[in-house]
């Protein structure tokens, strides 16, 4: 299974880790740095970071920060290998229409340029102030979007579910969950703001919507850290997290793989073997999302 990456602390390593959701959630959760450090959200991008590989197919020198794996070929089958020896943490600058601008998680690919990418925020205090993010929220993604008008854009934002009584450092401002146990009504706001800024579907669209955008709140109580909280978004809502990366890959797909066959060879993404060594049945069902295999060979 993923090695546990370091708990938040201001001595956390800084290039990409192999971590699970959980601990990228807990350490979120329970960190008690300074956020201007972005130490808070980094577990976070490296999660992101590691499922494009092994879930998404895409190959780790195509991402920043680069992933602790390495590929290898053989009988045409792609084996992956986890070798931390072989991660960074540096951020993409990428060309905006309005300014360069150092995105969380980028796959490039070369002669196409950036071809995804994902940002992920969180916010810890202050939830009445989140309307205040949105004009952020919308240049981050107008400004990526002018220069690159096919990139699949993806915004993933976390929320500690603060509560009324818990902690007595926590002002009313942060409170994320009221007395009767429901999001505040700002949370709702944002809730409907970001809706309104998903699904976009092809590239003549609105420059100012993401590809896929998900928003989550994580537990801070401490038999709870780190867990989503099950009813927040709405069952039916777009912005829960599991639809996140599945429309990612999906609009990934219909861009730059149906979309241009002549690209296949370069734009497909790999099916990892069965026989890699880290993708032996237990490591697999503790990911929490399924490998992206490939069959195994004829004859076994």
């Amino acid at each position: 299974m993923p090695p546990r990456g370091n708990e938040g602390t201001t001595d956390s390593p800084r290039s990409c880790q192999w971590v699970s959701q959980a601990d990228a959630f807990e350490h979120f959760a329970g960190y008690q740095g300074r956020t201007q450090s972005q130490d808070h959200i980094k577990p976070l991008h490296w999660y992101v970071a590691c499922r494009l590989v092994l879930e998404g197919g895409f190959r780790p020198d195509e991402i920043k920060p680069r992933p602790p794996f390495i590929v290898s070929e053989r009988r045409g089958q792609y084996l992956i290998q986890h070798d931390p020896t072989t991660a960074t943490g540096a951020e993409a600058t990428v060309l905006g229409g309005l300014k360069t601008k150092s995105v969380d998680i980028v796959v490039n690919k070369n002669g196409l340029g950036p071809i995804l990418a994902v940002s992920c925020k969180g916010m810890t205090r202050a939830i009445r102030n989140l309307t205040n993010r949105m004009e952020e929220t919308i240049g981050e993604c107008t400004n990526l979007h002018i220069t690159y008008p096919a990139l699949v854009f993806g915004y993933l934002f976390l929320i500690r579910a603060n509560r009324v009584g818990q902690d007595a450092a926590l002002a009313p401002n942060d409170m994320a969950i009221s007395d009767d146990g429901e999001p505040v009504e700002s949370i709702n706001r944002f809730h409907s703001a970001l809706r309104a800024l998903s699904d976009r579907t092809g590239i003549r669209n609105d420059v100012s919507r993401y590809e896929a955008v998900s928003l989550a709140m994580v537990d801070t109580r401490n038999e709870r850290r780190g867990q989503m909280l099950p009813d927040f978004p709405p069952p039916e809502s777009p912005l829960r997290l599991e639809r996140f990366f599945e429309t990612l890959y999906s609009r990934y797909d219909e861009r730059f793989v149906y979309s241009a066959p002549d690209l296949k060879a370069k734009t497909a993404r790999i099916e990892w073997s069965p026989d890699s060594s880290i993708l032996d049945e237990t490591t697999r069902s503790s990911l929490g999302y399924d490998v992206r295999l490939a069959p195994a060979p004829d004859g076994q």
